[in-house]
C-alpha cells in the first residue's frame, strides 16, 4: 500500500507526486488505451481530465488538460497508489 504525496511542478497543467515506494519500471502513457493493461494507471485514467502519466524512481507525474479540476485527480492518484503500487 503505497501513498501518493502532490507537489507542485513548473507546469501549472501537471503535478508530481512523490511515493513511499519505487516503481518496478518505468511509467509513461499518453492515454486510456495505453495505460489499459496496467492497472495504476488505468485507475488514474479513469478520472476525467488526465492527459498523460509519467513516473520513475520513487515519483510520478500526472498532466491534465487545461481547466481540469485537480481535486478529483489527486484522490484517484492516491487510491490507485494505495491499491496498485
Amino acid at each position: 500500500m503505497a501513498t501518493a504525496t502532490p507537489t507542485p511542478s513548473p507546469n501549472p497543467n501537471a503535478l508530481k507526486f512523490e511515493l513511499d515506494t519505487t516503481l518496478p519500471a518505468t511509467l509513461s502513457f499518453s492515454s486510456a488505451a495505453d495505460a489499459a493493461a496496467h492497472p495504476f494507471a488505468a485507475a488514474v485514467f479513469a478520472v476525467e481530465g488526465v492527459v498523460s502519466i509519467f513516473g520513475v524512481n520513487d515519483f510520478v507525474t500526472v498532466t491534465r488538460q487545461v481547466g481540469a479540476a485537480w481535486e478529483p485527480i489527486i484522490a484517484a492518484v492516491q487510491a490507485a497508489a494505495a491499491d496498485h503500487l
